[in-house]
């Protein structure tokens, strides 16, 4: 039997899909349309080999496989970031919306893959359809890559088989095929990319903040693929191996990123940043603000914690706790992008490094603080985080950021896209920082009536969808750079969709939902 909240989820994506390509409709969206079709096909065999315990790998076994909604990301995000270049004459940048549309696409029809091969007996049709999609997208792909887009193509797919395999195994149960899917597929583009600059560094050439985000996401990853093979082989929780682990924390630091960014921004990478930083007088307000809602979310979680202490060992923070920092969050993110994007782009980038290192300490039992790590962080755990990892606090930083970061400055005039697109950077405060939030408080508290097959409100996701209405009307009151040009029957339908999309799926929403809302926005 169908289940009948995937079979929701999949009709909204469809309907997302087909509002993209009726605004920027190309050859590319024949081949959007075919991926969509056969995803939805694909992800029930993925759905059967995860109840029967058939998938390669361990997966996240309290969600559906999610391959349709994290299928259409990339390739959306590739079109969208096309059109808007093209659109403003910049052919660099729309021949990259272009690669990453391929790429993307080429991903996804591999774990489509993947998954028929494994399936038995073999799906006849299911692999019909998933030849006719592959032979329409490389067809495609051959009228309109150059040779050396192929082969950058190739590359993200060759580095993702392989960290695949790699963080698949080490990771068990951390992410669903689709979650898998987008995370990984990030981490390959962005590692393809920062080999690609490295090799062809011209001076003046390129912004620093995007060579700093480049740089730190791929030696965080590093960092931690480095220290799981050796703690292989070696007790993590002694205090010689915790020693250990900062040493080489330290040489691989000085010793590997940053030589690594000095090639790239041709200045010291320390230097670069403190200036930077404290540029400005604004720039020193801002960080003095963060400081204080910093400490304000590490008291929350102290509180929390005594909370447990004085009353049950059992004890665990309510929902609408865990959405206290949603509230610091949106505190933190709106105020960066009215003032100062930059300040906020390379803070959010600092901000991820560090929640990565300190997950990577409670992981291995780093002393002196990785086992006060995992008593504080083992209170906000919700179904989400079964595997070794907690992900949850990192997916909520990584949707408040990845529109921000994924915004495209250069084809945007003045800073900012026209219409719609101008609230593309604030895509992670609506869907998730007001939509999400509003939506699980008031469903919890008030709602009576569910969506059919979830646990999920018809009066959290109404009232999620009039909140994100408020928030864009003040964000036109408060930031002056925001001109809508009355699209607003395209931004109602939009956050529309999207609250629906967080009502039925299972996925990580924290990343999915900003992504969604950013390449409708950008349509």
């Amino acid at each position: 039997m169908l289940n009948k909240p995937v079979l929701a989820e999949s009709l909204i994506v469809f309907i997302i899909v087909l509002f993209v390509h009726a605004v920027v409709w190309d050859r590319y969206s024949w081949c959007a349309v075919a991926l969509a079709i056969q995803a939805f096909y694909v992800q029930f065999k993925w759905d059967r080999l995860l109840q029967l315990g058939g998938a390669v790998f361990q997966f996240r076994t309290a969600a559906n496989s999610g391959l349709l909604p994290a299928s259409m990301v990339i390739p959306l995000l590739g079109i969208a970031m096309k059109e808007r270049c093209k659109s403003a004459g910049i052919v660099y940048f729309e021949r990259f919306g272009i690669v990453v549309a391929s790429t993307g696409m080429l991903v996804a029809l591999f774990l489509s893959v993947i998954a028929v091969g494994i399936t038995k007996p073999v799906p006849t049709n299911t692999c019909i359809l998933t030849g006719v999609a592959g032979s329409i997208i490389i067809y495609t792909m051959k009228h309109s890559l150059t040779v050396s887009e192929v082969i950058e193509v190739l590359e993200v797919l060759l580095i993702f088989v392989y960290l695949s395999m790699i963080l698949l195994y080490l990771l068990p149960r951390c992410f669903t095929p689709g979650e898998a899917l987008l995370v990984l597929g990030g981490i390959s583009f962005v590692l393809n990319q920062l080999i690609k600059r490295s090799l062809n560094v011209i001076e003046g050439r390129g912004d620093p903040i995007d060579f700093f985000l480049l740089v730190a996401v791929v030696g965080v990853v590093l960092l931690g693929l480095f220290f799981t093979v050796l703690f292989i082989f070696m007790d993590s929780g002694t205090w010689i191996s915790s020693m250990f682990f900062h040493m080489m924390t330290a040489v691989l630091g000085l010793g590997v990123i940053m030589p690594w960014l000095y090639r790239l921004i041709q200045r010291n990478p320390l230097f670069w940043l403190l200036q930077f930083l404290f540029q400005t007088q604004t720039r020193v307000y801002l960080l003095v603000y963060w400081t204080f809602l910093a400490a304000s979310a590490c008291g929350v979680v102290f509180y929390q914690n005594a909370k447990r202490s004085s009353e049950s060992k059992k004890h665990q923070a309510s929902t609408i706790t865990r959405k206290y920092f949603h509230f610091i969050v949106v505190a933190t993110y709106v105020p960066g992008l009215i003032y100062d994007r930059q300040l906020l782009y390379v803070a959010a980038v600092l901000c991820l490094a560090v929640f990565i290192f300190l997950e990577y300490i409670r992981y291995f039992r780093i002393k002196p603080f990785g086992q006060t790590l995992r008593h504080l962080l083992s209170l906000f755990l919700d179904e989400r985080d079964s595997g070794p990892l907690i992900l949850t606090h990192i997916y909520l930083l990584l949707g408040m950021s990845l529109p921000v970061w994924l915004f495209p400055r250069s084809c945007a005039p003045k800073g900012t896209l026209s219409g719609a697109g101008a609230l593309v950077p604030y895509s992670g405060v609506l869907a998730v920082g007001v939509g999400d939030t509003i939506a699980s408080v008031f469903g919890s508290t008030m709602g009576e009536i569910k969506w059919p097959g979830t646990k999920k409100t018809f009066e959290g996701t109404v009232t999620a969808i009039f909140a994100q209405i408020i928030a864009v009307a003040l964000i036109l009151i408060f930031d002056s750079s925001v001109n809508l040009n009355s699209s607003y029957a395209w931004i109602l339908a939009s956050v529309s969709l999207v609250s629906l999309l967080e009502a039925y799926t299972t996925q990580i929403d924290n990343l999915l939902l900003p992504l969604y809302l950013q390449i409708m926005f950008m349509a």
